[in-house]
Parts: C-alpha cells; structure tokens; sequence
C-alpha cells in the first residue's frame, strides 16, 4: 500500500484519520505491517473444509431430524463443508449399538465435530447417552446436541443445544384451545419419551396457571396411544374438552382409536399435536400443531458447530427456537 503521507496527500485527509483507518484495517486482518518495509494487503484464503458426523439414531422415525439435517445442507455456511451420515447398520444390531458404533466411526475418523440427537425411547438410554459424549470428548471432537439434551434435567453436560422452544410450544398450543372455549384441558405422551416431551408439558402447565385453572392428575398422562382402554380411562377419569399431545405422531395415534371408539374430533374432542409433520394436514380430521422451523434449526445448528470449533472457550449455549402455529379442523376453530 502506499505510504500514510502518500495516503493523505492522494485522499486529502488528515494523518490522525489515515492512521486509525489502516489500524482499522489492520484490525480487521485486511493489511498488515511490516516494521521497515510498509503496509502490505493480505491474501484471501479459501476456508479450510471440514467434516462433520451426523449423529442420528432416530433418522427416519422421528420426523424433524431429516429437514434439520437439509436444512444444514442448504445453508450457505454449509458449502465448504461435508456432512457424513455413516455408513448402514450390520443386520440385527439394536439403535444403541449402532449409535456407539457410529461413535467409535466417526472418532476412527477424525470428524471436524458430531451433531447428536440423543437416544430417546431406550432403556438404557442415559448411559448410552451419556458414554458417546465422553467418547467424543475424550477425542476432543466438538459436539452439538440436536433437540434434546444428553442428561437428565437439571444435569447440563457442557454441550451447545439446539432446537424447538419446547416450553414455548407447549403453552402456545394450550393458550390456543383455551381461546376457543376449551377448560378441561389434557396432555397425553408416550413414555420414556425425551426430555422435549416434559419442557412441553411444563408450557401447558403455565398456559393453565395463567387462566388461572390447575391441571388435574387426570388430565396428564404417559399412555399407551393405540390402547383403547388407556384412551377410554382417560376419557372417563379426566373429562377432557380438549386433548394437547406431546407430539404429531402421537395425536394421530390418539385420533385413530378415538375413531375406532366412535368419538369424533372436533366433535367430542377438540385435539392437537407438536411438530407439523408431513401427515399432519392429510389425517382424517386435519391437525392443529405447532409447525417446528427446522430448516433455521439445522442453519442455526451449523452455525453453533463453526463457532465452537473456532472458539471452544465459548460458553455453553442453549439456543431455542420459537416455532409457528398452523390452525386444522381438529381444533374446532375454521382452519387459517
């Protein structure tokens, strides 16, 4: 570059104002000074690719895992990089097994950094959980953790999460069927069900507070959705008006035996779910939930792994999601 005298006499500025430009741009690492030779413009460097394992044992049951992971892909943050989904299973080989086995792959391999769903249904899910971080940490491999944490609350493992405001979620569809009239109000879920199925449970909860109503042991239940006398017990016991299930999947189960049970919905039961899975508009009684963003889940997701790979002195991140309410007919309210 030329001279700070040759800048100010070509630019007409002042020598105080050339000099903070250039220190500016020396801060921004465009320039750099050599004591006895001047300021020197940098060359651009293209960024280093990088590797990143996917982590996924529920790929493929679990609907919002597969446009998370596009979402990843479609982010521009995303073309330099690679994302290897592993290779397929050996024959018989339980979700555990292949999850560790994926693990010790990607370890073998020396990814760049692990997205990671946690296991979700398995018994022995914790340690299993809880044994493929410390592998990863061990191999100083960063990780992110999709939707769910890998430890049971309030126990933080150090990870960046990222995902759905669950809490959010759960009270925003509650809120919503308490607009339309609704005040004995259930939550039903499968058990063992993840972590994001009891931060949607403490949303509906404070939807009730807030109307001033309580939610009665009735009315919040871990059921056995395709069982007719789990659904018809809930039914008598509880008196519901309205039912929030945890997830899409499992409000289309419920609708299903409510109809092999003679009962309709909206009719006998306004009903809605958490997600918007693909199905969800083409059930019998179209569904009310709550559309995950999962395409800006995975972008956000990429985005946490560069910065912890460039920085791992960050602080740990939970960075949460709001998601979209999507009106059907299950609700009882015209569709919108």
């Amino acid at each position: 570059m030329p001279s700070e005298a040759q800048l100010v006499r070509d630019f007409g500025a002042s020598r105080i104002t050339v000099g903070r430009a250039v220190r500016d741009l020396q801060l921004a690492g465009l320039v750099e000074r050599r004591a006895g030779s001047g300021t020197f413009v940098r060359g651009t460097r293209e960024p280093t690719a990088l590797s990143f394992g996917l982590l996924i044992p529920d790929l493929g049951e679990t609907e919002i895992f597969e446009p998370i992971c596009r979402g990843m892909m479609a982010s521009p943050l995303a073309q330099a990089h690679a994302l290897l989904w592993g290779s397929a299973t050996a024959t018989g080989a339980s979700k555990e097994e292949e999850a560790w086995r994926l693990c010790r792959q990607y370890i073998d391999r020396k990814v760049a950094g692990v997205f990671f769903a946690p296991l979700e249904f398995a018994s022995a899910r914790d340690d299993v959980n809880a044994r493929i971080v410390q592998a990863l940490d061990e191999a100083g491999i960063p990780v992110v953790l999709l939707d769910r944490p890998a430890t049971p609350f309030p126990r933080r493992d150090g990870h960046d999460l990222v995902g759905l405001d669950n809490r959010h979620a759960g009270f925003v569809v509650t809120e919503h069927l308490l607009g339309l009239g609704a005040r004995r109000i259930a939550f039903a879920a499968v058990a063992h069900a993840a972590a994001t199925v009891d931060a949607r449970e403490s949303g509906y909860r404070e939807a009730l507070r807030s109307r001033g109503l309580e939610a009665e042991p009735s009315l919040v239940r871990r059921l056995d959705p395709d069982d007719d006398d789990a659904v018809v017990a809930l039914l008598a016991q509880g008196r519901p008006d309205a039912l929030v299930c945890a997830n899409d999947r499992t409000a289309a189960r419920v609708m299903r035996t409510l109809h092999r049970l003679g009962r309709s919905v909206p009719g006998d039961l306004r009903l809605t779910g958490i997600d918007d899975a693909d199905y969800a508009a083409f059930l019998p009684t179209p569904l009310t939930t709550l559309r995950q963003p999962t395409r800006q889940i995975g972008t956000a997701a990429l985005a946490a792994m560069l910065d912890r790979v460039a920085g791992a002195d960050l602080p740990t991140r939970d960075i949460l999601l709001h998601g979209e309410l999507v009106v059907r007919r299950s609700c009882g309210s015209p569709a919108r």
